[in-house]
């Protein structure tokens, strides 16, 4: 999942580590840390590896860190060289620094004398959360925590007939989660303002935040929906005509515009939590968030059970949805790889799969995601399995911090402070990523 930036030129500072296995651990040592963000998945996680000591004898303790300290707290870490952590779950555009900078240990030669198979996953999982380079079959990471960004929407309210009558009235047909962007547009718009048991709502939480990722991770909703590429697909790191595109021009007018219609007032620096706090409130119709939120909507005592819904990213052109989730990997700086590599082989298990999605986590396999009862699993089981089928992430290269940056300054500038046009943010954005990828012998 992607959450959160190393500062710039972070990822430089690491050093190529060698490939080293530990030698075997002495009854005392038998013990592993797993480090991740501190959220709902970790806990499910913390239980599932009770079944791993038991198993193993090799005892788990965790350091799970909040979304807002995750990518400082562990990049410096890697960066760092440092032993903390034996096993890392990182987000995706970490592949890049951790293959190429030696954080991460390469597993090839371990999934073949394990009989660890990436044809059991997901293929969108194994490229954007394994692989290194991006198409190639060399391996930094298992698939550990699907996720994409859907939305949720108040079923209860979609289902009145009042509103149901009104929308009918105002749009001439019936009132239904969005399947395209248009109607995303025309669903906020209504709900916009509109009175609802004596309290005024708002259209839709969308992701503003510009610190971060928030914002990136918002306007790329839009842009893959539109069909938008960052670069030529033939010829790598040519952006021209590509992410400043007639096409991209539109998708970010587009973002822009529903914000400006349709968000809650002062939602101008918001992401996951803010968009599940206004949600929560009974503020908005709708909101956008990561799917790995979604089982702490349907038991919430407020909107939880037959009170919400769930859509994914709505089409333009194509269907396609922001790619959020992890890999596991071990780290090359741990002395203890041999008990890591351990946990990836019990981890990597069908029935180890099964367990984790009952848990809560966002198992990937093809034992999880191929059994004929899975789409009923969960309420939002289904649409989960469509986007991830078609999910696209942000740039994985080793400066993904850079090149985040650049994009949250330039899209937050013209989505959220009305700076210039939509083609002037992309054909700056450009300027940028071409001074980044120069500086790395890349253009």
């Amino acid at each position: 999942m992607k959450h959160l930036f190393a500062p710039a030129g972070a990822a430089a500072m690491a050093l190529a580590a060698p490939l080293m296995f530990s030698a075997p651990a002495s009854a005392q040592d038998k013990e592993l840390t797993l480090c991740w963000a501190a959220w709902d998945p970790a806990n499910a996680l913390q239980e599932l590896g009770r079944d791993f000591t038991a198993q193993t004898g090799v005892e788990m303790t965790y350091e799970f860190v909040p979304w807002t300290n995750f990518a400082d707290r562990f990049l410096n870490e890697l960066n760092s060289g440092g032993d903390l952590c034996d096993l890392m779950i990182g987000d995706s555009q970490w592949l890049g620094a951790g293959a190429e900078f030696g954080h991460y240990v390469k597993l090839n030669d371990f999934f073949a004398q394990e009989g660890i198979s990436m044809d059991d996953f997901l293929p969108a999982a194994v490229y954007n959360y394994a692989t290194w380079p991006k198409g190639s079959e060399e391996y930094w990471a298992l698939p550990a925590m699907g996720d994409a960004v859907g939305y949720v929407y108040r079923k209860d309210w979609f289902a009145r007939p009042e509103i149901r009558e009104a929308f009918q009235a105002e749009h001439g047909r019936e009132l239904a989660p969005p399947e395209t962007m248009s109607e995303l547009l025309e669903v906020a718009a209504f709900f916009q303002g509109r009175e609802i048991d004596g309290q005024t709502r708002y259209g839709i939480a969308l992701y503003t935040e510009r610190g971060s990722e928030g914002i990136t991770m918002g306007v790329t909703n839009a842009l893959y929906a539109w069909g938008v590429e960052y670069d030529n697909p033939d010829q790598p790191y040519e952006m021209e005509g590509y992410i400043n595109s007639a096409k991209a021009v539109e998708a970010l007018d587009f973002y822009k515009q529903l914000y400006e219609c349709c968000t809650p007032p002062g939602h101008s620096d918001a992401y996951m939590t803010a968009n599940l706090d206004a949600y929560k409130s009974g503020q908005t119709a709708m909101q956008m968030n990561f799917f790995a939120f979604f089982p702490g909507i349907a038991k919430d005592e407020v909107v939880g059970g037959e009170v919400s819904g769930f859509f994914v990213n709505p089409k333009a052109e194509v269907e396609s949805s922001v790619l959020g989730g992890q890999g596991i990997s071990v780290v090359a700086y741990s002395d203890k790889q041999d008990m890591a590599l351990e946990y990836i082989k019990w981890f990597a298990q069908p029935d180890i799969q099964k367990r984790w999605w009952a848990l809560g986590g966002y198992a990937v396999h093809n034992a999880v995601v191929e059994d004929p009862a899975f789409p009923s699993s969960t309420p939002f089981a289904a649409q989960f399995l469509d986007a991830m089928s078609n999910v696209r992430d942000f740039w994985q290269e080793p400066t993904y911090a850079e090149l985040l940056q650049a994009m949250q300054r330039r899209v937050h500038d013209y989505v959220v402070a009305d700076q210039g046009t939509a083609q002037e943010a992309l054909d700056k954005l450009i300027e940028d990523w071409n001074f980044t990828f120069e500086s790395v012998g890349k253009k």
